[in-house]
């Protein structure tokens, strides 16, 4: 059966370190309002394309905007994002199968974005790995290392599809069911609970881990997935709570003495609605920590001045991304916070305990409007805070191992240096 397209938006707008470091975005000059504005939903559906294969997008985190019949037996992937002007994070996701083996050549295409993430395959949706190389040729890609200028016009990858479901996406699919299923298995321990302190748009549960004795007079505030594509920073927060509840006598001794609570999952919506970058609001979560126009940012907001009304103080407050490199967003070392050069010395440890590895960093001196997370934890209450951001392809061990060593090194010059 010929589809055209089943759904089209128009819209007028491996390695540790490399040679070249990022050096990150440039400073935000202006925001947006971050009042809602309107996302296009994609059509939600199973499609055969010819006859006996079939693709789909009908899961959580699917994205497939269209499919085209092309020349030269090329089949056509439409791909766009919720609304524009926005990110170029273009997130792809769908599932494909045939009656008949065959070898399927798919051209992915972009509507106002460019090809960007490294395509990952699975055969059940849990575990993935990267597609053979040989398999891929990206057109038009650009000559620039990071950025708009290193990503390619469009994608053709070379599919061999059965009757058992192959699933491709830019990144390791962690929707909500991963997210919170990974929540309630670490909650099984004595001093870890899980509550939900307030509603996405779409009424999807804020969900937030509580780990420590429960006295909450010092607290940490961790967060992560703001925009959806972002599953690097995710893996690296995992890694990160994950050895801050060792049983081990550093993790132990930190948890008596300081509350944490995690938000794993700021978008909910975005994430299981396959966004590329925005909330279903159509904002950028993360432009949204002056004005509050978006009820994800407002429920952590009123959960952390709860925390602080009843006698608590946050000392420290991190948010996990994902950008084109490792890089750290941080806070002057000079501004004095609940934990003033705290992030120096963190960093410093973090270099001495990984071997070959120097931390990318990049300070920033605006403060004022809050706009980001970052800002706002320090500007409302005191904290030493950063935006820790983990590369699109930065290697999955040293991902784990980078949380490792992060949680252990915060803990142990927390407890040395600022009791």
């Amino acid at each position: 059966m010929k589809y055209l397209i089943l759904y089209f938006l128009t819209l007028t707008t491996i390695a540790i370190a490399q040679d070249t470091k990022y050096k990150g975005q440039a400073p935000i000059s202006s925001i947006p309002v971050t009042v809602s504005k309107p996302t296009i939903p994609q059509y939600k559906g199973t499609f055969e394309v010819t006859d006996g294969l079939y693709f789909t997008n009908d899961f959580q985190g699917g994205r497939l905007n269209g499919i085209i019949e092309g020349e030269n037996d090329t089949i056509v992937a439409v791909i766009a994002a919720e609304n524009v002007p926005i990110n170029s994070s273009a997130w792809y996701a769908f599932k494909v199968w045939s009656d008949v083996s065959k070898n399927v050549t798919l051209k992915l295409t972009y509507q106002n974005a460019k090809h960007r993430y490294y395509p990952k395959v699975s055969t059940d949706g849990l575990n993935w790995e990267l597609m053979d190389s040989t398999k891929i040729f990206e057109i038009g890609k650009g000559d620039q290392k990071f950025g708009g200028g290193s990503q390619s016009e469009a994608a053709v990858l070379n599919l061999a599809v059965s009757s058992d479901t192959l699933w491709v996406a830019a990144q390791e699919l962690q929707t909500s069911t991963h997210v919170f299923a990974w929540m309630d298995e670490m909650a099984q321990s004595s001093f870890i609970s899980v509550a939900e302190i307030g509603k996405s748009r779409e009424g999807r549960p804020m969900k937030c881990m509580h780990i420590g004795a429960g006295k909450d007079k010092k607290m940490l505030m961790i967060i992560s997935r703001q925009h959806p594509p972002e599953v690097t920073g995710y893996f690296a927060m995992k890694s990160f709570v994950e050895n801050l509840v060792a049983d081990t006598k550093l993790a132990k001794k930190f948890r008596k003495e300081y509350d944490i609570y995690v938000v794993p999952l700021m978008n909910p919506d975005g994430v299981d609605n396959g966004h590329f970058r925005h909330n279903v609001g159509g904002i950028d979560l993360n432009r949204d920590w002056a004005d509050f126009n978006q009820p994800e940012t407002s429920a952590v907001r009123d959960f952390m001045r709860e925390k602080v009304k009843d006698g608590g103080k946050f000392y420290f407050g991190i948010d996990f991304h994902s950008t084109w490199d490792d890089i750290y967003y941080t806070l002057p070392d000079t501004i004095p916070s609940n934990l003033t050069g705290f992030t120096k010395k963190w960093l410093d440890g973090i270099e001495t305990e990984i071997p070959d590895y120097k931390p990318n960093v990049r300070p920033t001196s605006r403060l004022e409007p809050t706009w980001v997370s970052r800002n706002f934890f320090f500007v409302e209450f005191g904290t030493e805070a950063l935006v820790f951001e983990i590369g699109d392809n930065t290697s999955r061990e040293f991902i784990k191992k980078k949380g490792k060593v992060s949680a252990e090194q915060m803990m142990q010059i927390i407890l040395d240096d600022y009791k």
